[in-house]
């Protein structure tokens, strides 16, 4: 398992991004919302969120012992300035996760880069530069895993994650309507059943498919 402490710098600017994107793509599909309400920014401020940006990851930890999830304030979307309100939703729930996905290859690639540069000043730089770049590597390794974990994660057909909105997307209205009156529930529930271990064994086993690919390029390179 990935050391938490050097992912966090990443997991703010992931969580951020993830939200960026659902807005940039909401604005071109038709609905300025976010752009106009100052949320396509990389400032953190207007993207905490006190549950899933501080409870979540909190609660994750004391339910799950390891797991380490978070999500910055969602992004206001107003479906009505869609010109396809079903299909665009989907379009704008889907890109988050792909954000993360795009994000785990670019923190895939620095460790490549940034291990190829520890290894050619190994010994004849300052043991600080060694140090900084091991922790860069560690952190932006851990990057890849996080962010990784995020898409996995928000992609879960569970409200009010991405992937409820997908599901929704598929559903006939009314279904939709009543299953996403689930809400918060549907994720504090899946936090205590990751205390089961078959469903925690199958949560890790798809990370560790997705994972897998970042992780064979790295190793591939180094």
């Amino acid at each position: 398992m990935i050391n938490e402490l050097p992912v966090l710098p990443i997991l703010l600017f992931s969580v951020i991004i993830h939200e960026i994107a659902h807005g940039w793509m909401a604005m071109k599909l038709g609905d300025p919302t976010a752009r106009d309400l100052g949320r396509l920014t990389l400032n953190p401020i207007p993207h905490i969120d006190p549950i899933g940006s501080v409870l979540v990851p909190l609660v994750s930890l004391a339910a799950a012992g390891h797991v380490f999830i978070a999500w910055a304030k969602p992004v206001p979307v107003q479906p009505g300035n869609f010109h396809n309100p079903r299909r665009d939703n989907i379009l704008v729930s889907v890109v988050g996760p792909l954000s993360n996905l795009v994000l785990a290859f670019v923190c895939a690639v620095l460790v490549i880069i940034l291990a190829g540069i520890s290894r050619s000043v190994e010994g004849s730089a300052p043991p600080l530069v060694g140090e900084l770049l091991g922790f860069l590597v560690t952190m932006f390794y851990g990057g890849v895993y996080m962010n990784v974990v995020l898409a996995v994660f928000n992609l879960l057909p569970l409200p009010p994650l991405d992937g409820s909105h997908v599901l929704a997307g598929l559903l006939p209205e009314d279904a939709a309507r009543k299953y996403m009156r689930i809400g918060f529930l549907g994720v504090i529930l899946f936090l205590f059943l990751m205390r089961i271990a078959a469903v925690a064994n199958g949560f890790y086993a798809l990370i560790g498919a997705v994972f897998s690919p970042y992780r064979a390029l790295v190793e591939f390179f180094l």
